[in-house]
């Protein structure tokens, strides 16, 4: 189980918890052409960027599930900030068996597939909220370039290649999985530094102000070790999408 803690101290100045910039996740939101009204279920949806300012943009309504107390009440204070708090709502709960109430227009898991114990698994829970003909979105993370040695392997923090796809190999295994692809938006070097690198300053921050708590060292190991981790592995070899989907 992560430490929800870490993931706390790390994104604290995060609104968005993925490899996306505000824009990038906007112009998805404006390419899906969501119904106004249109009801969102996101599990895992950290601190509920995408809910918000797509209930904003779109008119849509939704629910958010996250399991991080702090990401649940950056998301409420964000919908009252937006002004959309009467439309979408979040859930502090264990999302890897939350289904919705009534069907939903979009089911979504954006960079938290280990609530479904990998990407078949989440598309079968997400399935089980979605009305007919809606649309499921999926963030995952692919490779870009696939690591062939044990130091690449063991930078990129997996045991083997076979623990993610290439793009065309991701694309093409939502195919034998019965959906079709209908739209997609991926990461870029620049939206990859924009989520790693303000990490960096909010772990110097906390660490700086609380040199006696018991996650100190562990935020200060990260901190010696993640920048050159990052740019000689993740940067390198990873890419990150988020993929629509809709059933045949």
């Amino acid at each position: 189980m992560f430490d929800l803690r870490l993931f706390s101290i790390r994104e604290s100045r995060h609104r968005i918890h993925n490899p996306l910039t505000e824009q990038q996740l906007a112009a998805f939101g404006a390419a899906l052409d969501l119904p106004a009204g249109a009801r969102i279920l996101d599990l895992g949806c950290g601190s509920g960027e995408l809910l918000s300012t797509w209930a904003r943009d779109h008119q849509v309504t939704g629910v958010g599930v996250d399991l991080n107390p702090d990401f649940v009440a950056q998301a409420r204070a964000r919908a009252d900030e937006l002004g959309v708090s009467d439309t979408v709502r979040f859930v502090e709960a264990d999302a890897s068996d939350y289904v919705a109430d009534e069907p939903v227009d979009v089911a979504a898991c954006v960079g938290a597939t280990w609530i479904g114990g990998g990407v078949p698994g989440t598309l079968d829970l997400l399935s089980r909220s979605l009305a007919p003909g809606g649309i499921l979105l999926i963030g995952e993370p692919y490779w870009r370039t696939v690591p062939t040695t044990p130091e690449a392997l063991a930078g990129c923090g997996v045991p083997s290649a076979d623990h993610y796809l290439t793009l065309p190999d991701l694309l093409a295994s939502f195919g034998t999985q019965g959906y079709d692809v209908v739209e997609m938006v991926c990461a870029t070097e620049e939206s990859w530094d924009r989520y790693q690198a303000p990490q960096w300053l909010s772990m110097r921050r906390w660490a700086d102000a609380h040199p006696d708590h018991e996650l100190h060292d562990e935020v200060r190991q990260l901190l010696a070790t993640e920048p050159q981790q990052y740019a000689a592995f993740t940067r390198t070899y990873f890419g990150w999408g988020v993929i629509a989907l809709i059933a045949r």
